[in-house]
Order: C-alpha cells, then structure tokens, then sequence
C-alpha cells in the first residue's frame, strides 16, 4: 500500500501527554506524595524561620511594657496592663532622646555622603571606559576584603592627630570609607544592566554627564540605590565597634553605645523595662525604613536576576 505525499507531510500529534494522579485525575509531573511533602517541608521551614526571626523581637516589645518585676516574676506572660513610663525612664533618665539624636546625625550624614559618592564613582565605572577603569575597580573590591577590626587602630591615630576624635563628622568621614566599597562594587553592577539608549538620547539633546547622572540614571537606578541605601542604613545604624574606639566621649554617644552603657550601668538596681524599652526605641526606625521602601528593596536583589 503507498502513503500519498498528504499522509507522509501529515503534522505529528506533539501534544505532551499528561500524567495522571494517583486518583486518575490529570496532573503535573512531579505532583503527588513527593511534591505535597516538599510543600509541606518548605512551608514549616518558612514558619519556622519567621518564628525565629520575629520572635525574639516580639518577646523584647512585650516586656518592654512590662515593670522589672514582672519581668523576672513571669518573663513569657502578657502585660497585665502596659507600664509606659519605662519608655519615658529610657528616653530622659537613661538619655537614649540625646543618643537617638547623635545617631540620627551621624547615619544622615554618612548615609548621604556614602549615596552621592558611590553612585558617582559607580557611574563613572559602569559607563565610561579610561585607563585604569579596572584598576580602581578593583581597588574598591579589595576594600571589601579587609574587616574594618584591623584598621582601627590606624584610624585612631589618623583622627587624633587631625583632631577629629571624638566629632561627628570624623565618625561620619569613617563611615563613609568603610561602607563606599560594597555600595561602588554593587552599584557598578546596577548601572552596567541599565538600558544607555535614554541617556544617549539626553547626550544628543546637549545635556552635560552631571545632568544625564542626576536626572536620568539616577531615577532609573531607583531600586538598586535604595536596595544599597537600606544595606548601609542598617550598618551604620548598628554599628558598635568604630564608634567604641573612635567616640568615647559619653556625651556623643551612638545609640548601640548607650544601650551598652544602660545595660553596664544597671548594677543592683535592675531596671529592666527602661532596658527593652530602650531596645525597642533603638529598633523602631530600623523597622519603619524597611516597611516603606521593602518593594523598592526587593526589586533592586531581583533586577540582576530578571535581566
């Protein structure tokens, strides 16, 4: 019998045949005991984890409501009734309003200072090509292998015989050196996967590299400077050890510096609410920086891998 030419360029059925669940209902590949246990597994561990994270923090605002009392009579129990004078004890007796205050000084200007700066050297990286390009590059990289422990006591002596221990601004200078290698290195990368086409168009239209920087890369790199700018703010916000070192005066104490000094100073008496309370003060920005800009955080992690 002879196949007509019709027959022989007959399309082939390729529909994929589905598989069919235990039940005799159709379902993916995959989906069946192993996939409900993987489901399962996966989500207890989120559980779990989210337990572990949130927690602790939880349990500090709970017993920051608390009076010392009760916090050693029954530390896992509800607050009766919310003892609010702990957070006023923290903010005047314990002096954590100058310290939040201190901080706030700090952080803004070194958060400021470490945003301009790297988004202009991480410009200048990304899109332009000079000799040495790689070189500071690379510098920058390397910047980010030594832990700032072992520069402490170089950076001492440099402050102190420019007179900067114990000021603001030199803490503020210090923070900016340590966090502009991480933020060039990760910003270098977010500029490189912009589209140029937009900024060429600005350049033919006669706007100067300053102008195309700030008005239109920078609002295109939205994401990744506040993805950078949360990384940092957090940081410099925690930051314990440059500040023990560097500003030892008790008058220009860092938060993290007095809630040290507040949890040294409790002696006999045990004041343990203005503790927690403190803590909790200490948290709050941290917490309200993450809820308004968690979007525009996650897209700056995701762009890398979306592109």
């Amino acid at each position: 019998m002879q196949l007509t030419d019709s027959a022989v360029d007959a399309p082939r059925d390729e529909t994929p045949v589905r598989r069919r669940s235990p039940n005799g209902t159709p379902g993916r590949a995959g989906s069946g005991e192993g996939g409900r246990f993987f489901n399962a597994f996966s989500h207890g561990f989120l559980i779990l984890w989210s337990i572990m994270a949130a927690g602790p923090l939880l349990w500090a605002a709970m017993t920051s409501l608390k009076k010392s009392g009760d916090i050693l009579e029954s530390p896992w129990s509800l607050p009766l009734s919310p003892h609010l004078p702990n957070f006023v004890d923290a903010w005047t007796t314990a002096h954590i309003g100058q310290y939040f205050l201190n901080t706030l000084i700090i952080v803004g200007g070194s958060l400021t200072g470490t945003m301009l700066l790297s988004s202009m050297a991480a410009y200048a990286l990304a899109r332009f090509e000079f000799p040495g390009n790689r070189f500071i590059y690379f510098l920058f990289i390397a910047g980010m292998c030594c832990p700032v422990v072992l520069a402490l006591v170089p950076l001492f002596f440099v402050l102190k015989n420019m007179m900067l221990l114990n000021t603001f601004h030199g803490l503020i200078l210090v923070y900016i050196a340590y966090s502009l290698p991480f933020s060039v290195f990760f910003l270098t990368s977010f500029f490189r996967s912009l589209p140029s086409s937009v900024a060429e168009a600005a350049m033919i239209d006669g706007a100067s590299h300053l102008r195309i920087l700030f008005q239109v890369m920078l609002p295109m790199a939205k994401p990744g400077l506040i993805s950078i700018g949360m990384f940092n703010f957090l940081g410099q916000w925690n930051q314990y050890l440059i500040p023990q070192v560097l500003n030892p005066d008790q008058e220009r104490f860092v938060l993290p510096q007095g809630l040290a000094m507040l949890a040294v100073n409790q002696g006999y008496k045990g004041d343990w609410g203005a503790l927690f309370a403190g803590l909790i003060l200490a948290t709050i920005p941290l917490l309200v920086f993450y809820l308004l800009f968690q979007k525009q955080v996650q897209a700056g992690l995701t762009a890398g891998a979306l592109k």
